[in-house]
């Protein structure tokens, strides 16, 4: 039999892509950056870094290869939480908004950091007023997918739990009307799996 699918978002949900972004910045400019506002949801906003120039921002971008994708760090308690709904019965997938090509370095990421994750799809990141995670979750047809950024549940189905990890508050676009439509709100993945694995 088939056992139950909860699909999750990487970044702000599996891993930290705050510190990660931080480390590339190390990597590019020769030091690590001071913090600006640690409850920043952007990490232009958490890490005091000035806006750059063509220059600069294309030897910035250039940091954001493989290396990056397969090295991110885990969010804190996240592969525990992952192991407690795996223990429990639950399939992992991860939908990422992420470029295809890096597929493959984002799931050796994961299993690098013990997650028990077996399967990555990466969506691409188009913004429209489809979340571009919708047909996958909807193929996909898990009993919840957990997601930290609102829009990505525009167009989820209704048969889905739709969690929303809240993270960072200043400058979060975790606001407003649509909250309605979310199953359940929590801080964090280990919160979550607590809540689903209590219910």
């Amino acid at each position: 039999m088939r056992r139950p699918v909860i699909a999750l978002d990487a970044d702000g949900v599996l891993l930290d892509f705050h510190l990660a972004y931080a480390a590339a910045w190390q990597r590019a400019f020769g030091h690590f950056p001071d913090e600006r506002d640690p409850q920043a949801y952007w990490p232009m906003d958490r890490w005091k870094v000035p806006r750059l120039g063509m220059f600069r921002r294309q030897r910035f971008k250039s940091e954001f290869g493989e290396f990056f994708w397969s090295s991110v760090p885990p969010v804190e308690g996240a592969v525990q939480a992952c192991h407690r709904l795996r223990d429990a019965g639950f399939d992992l997938v991860c939908v990422s908004a992420l470029d295809a090509r890096f597929e493959a370095a984002r799931l050796h990421n994961l299993r690098s950091l013990d997650f028990p994750i077996e399967r990555v799809i990466a969506t691409g990141n188009r913004e429209t007023e489809r979340s571009p995670k919708a047909d996958v979750v909807e193929n996909l047809r898990p009993a919840a997918f957990v997601d930290d950024y609102l829009p990505y549940f525009r167009g989820i189905p209704d048969s889905v739990h739709k969690a929303l990890v809240l993270r960072a508050p200043n400058g979060s676009p975790n606001t407003g009307p649509e909250l309605a439509s979310v199953g359940s709100i929590h801080q964090n993945l280990a919160e979550f799996s607590r809540a689903w694995l209590s219910r």
